[in-house]
């Protein structure tokens, strides 16, 4: 990956929160915690896992900078969301995890040198990651969900 496809990706995961708020403007509570598609998580659900999953990739990058030879713990989205009770959460503070992780990740990111980008572990579920395997991942993961949220909106006519 050359310096300038990471600076592009960088660019696209510090979109990725007001990727995510735009899409929840103008949904009620009612409207987040909707199923309007079956086996789908709602609105609120997915804003849930963004904070967890936000707070677990800074880690992720933090140990992989860190560490010789780090191990990255894979873990099932689906038991975090129905065991810590997603869809029966308020999502504001989790919005302020997700937008706070992701800002001081940013200055991670901006202050790796370019020995960093090479540093290796091994994730549990995965194999071989890197710190440019990490932001391929999260620089897309914000606006994944944004797409899923806004394809919800649809479903239930907002």
């Amino acid at each position: 990956m050359t310096r300038d496809d990471r600076e592009a990706l960088i660019s696209r995961y510090a979109m990725g929160f007001d990727e995510v708020t735009r899409a929840l403007v103008g949904l009620g509570s009612e409207d987040l915690s909707a199923h309007p598609i079956p086996n789908k998580w709602s609105a609120a659900e997915i804003v849930h896992h963004l904070a967890d999953s936000e707070m677990t990739a800074a880690l992720r990058l933090r140990n992989l900078l860190a560490e010789d030879d780090a191990v990255i713990h894979g873990y099932d989205q689906d038991q975090f969301a129905a065991r810590l009770r997603y869809n029966e959460r308020t999502t504001a503070p989790a919005l302020e995890a997700f937008r706070a992780a992701r800002e001081t990740t940013l200055q991670v990111l901006r202050g790796m040198r370019e020995d960093d980008w090479t540093r290796e572990g091994w994730h549990t579920q995965s194999g071989r990651y890197t710190p440019e395997t990490w932001l391929r991942i999260y620089a897309a993961h914000a606006h994944d969900h944004a797409a899923q949220i806004r394809r919800l909106r649809e479903v239930i006519g907002r």
